[in-house]
């Protein structure tokens, strides 16, 4: 394994959680533009266009830009004498799950905006859905993330962080957007919510993420979505859930 790959960090907060990553002199951790809290003196930042993809470049800009990241990366990296330390924060209220990529087998699929942080070896690609209604109807969408390397990666859940272990095909049903992570061998599908009543005024929707086992999944209590709708609720006129509330919307 690079060594180069792996930093030490530990997680700050409890409801607003940030990560804090201890760098060696030379090593280098990735971030998202605007994600940094505060960096140490000897920490140089730099700005990378074509997102943490292998390509680089133009192609490695697209490629991040469907994968839900920037097309600019920023890099940290500890030119100084010592070990220096760079924190890095979420955009919401939430919590921050670390993932060492060499002891899940070196990849993990991921929501689109999930991506925080990482060691300078991950690599952010698009996954597709090997079914179109997961696309099709699936909250975060037809793409995911996918993360490969061998080092660290930090992934951000808002509000409340459940990691959920299934067992061969066990099956857990979930709101769509509050799938965060999942090991690749978990299957991802996409299933109707029963009867008319449930539809139209439960606010779930139509759909729920069906996640079927074996493998460790990521769930987050508040997606972003959810967070964004109820503050667009709290400001104007209250309307019922579901499709109906979309309707009246």
């Amino acid at each position: 394994m690079n060594q180069m790959h792996i930093v030490d960090y530990q997680i700050h907060g409890t409801d607003c959680q940030y990560v804090e990553i201890e760098l060696d002199p030379g090593e280098v951790a990735i971030a998202d533009p605007g994600s940094m809290l505060y960096m140490e003196n000897g920490i140089q930042m730099e700005t990378i266009f074509g997102g943490t993809s292998k390509r680089g470049g133009l192609m490695g800009a697209l490629q991040a830009v469907l994968a839900g990241e920037n097309m600019f990366t920023t890099a940290f990296q500890n030119c100084g004498q010592g070990k220096k330390k760079v924190a890095i924060t979420a955009p919401y209220s939430g919590q921050v799950i670390a993932i060492d990529l060499g002891l899940v087998g070196g990849s993990i699929l991921a929501q689109r905006h999930a991506f925080l942080a990482g060691a300078k070896g991950v690599n952010i690609s698009v996954a597709f859905q090997r079914r179109l209604g997961a696309g099709f109807f699936g909250g975060e969408g037809f793409i995911l993330q996918k993360l490969e390397g061998d080092g660290m990666v930090f992934l951000h859940a808002g509000g409340t962080l459940i990691e959920r272990t299934l067992g061969r095909n066990e099956v857990l049903r979930v709101h769509s957007g509050s799938v965060v992570a999942m090991d690749p061998s978990v299957d991802f599908d996409i299933e109707l919510q029963r009867g008319l009543k449930s539809m139209l005024f439960s606010g779930d929707g139509l759909f729920f993420a069906k996640l079927r086992g074996p493998g460790k999944v990521w769930i987050q209590s508040l997606p972003f979505d959810r967070l964004a709708e109820t503050i667009v609720a709290k400001g104007g006129n209250h309307s019922p859930g579901g499709i109906l509330g979309q309707l009246t919307d």
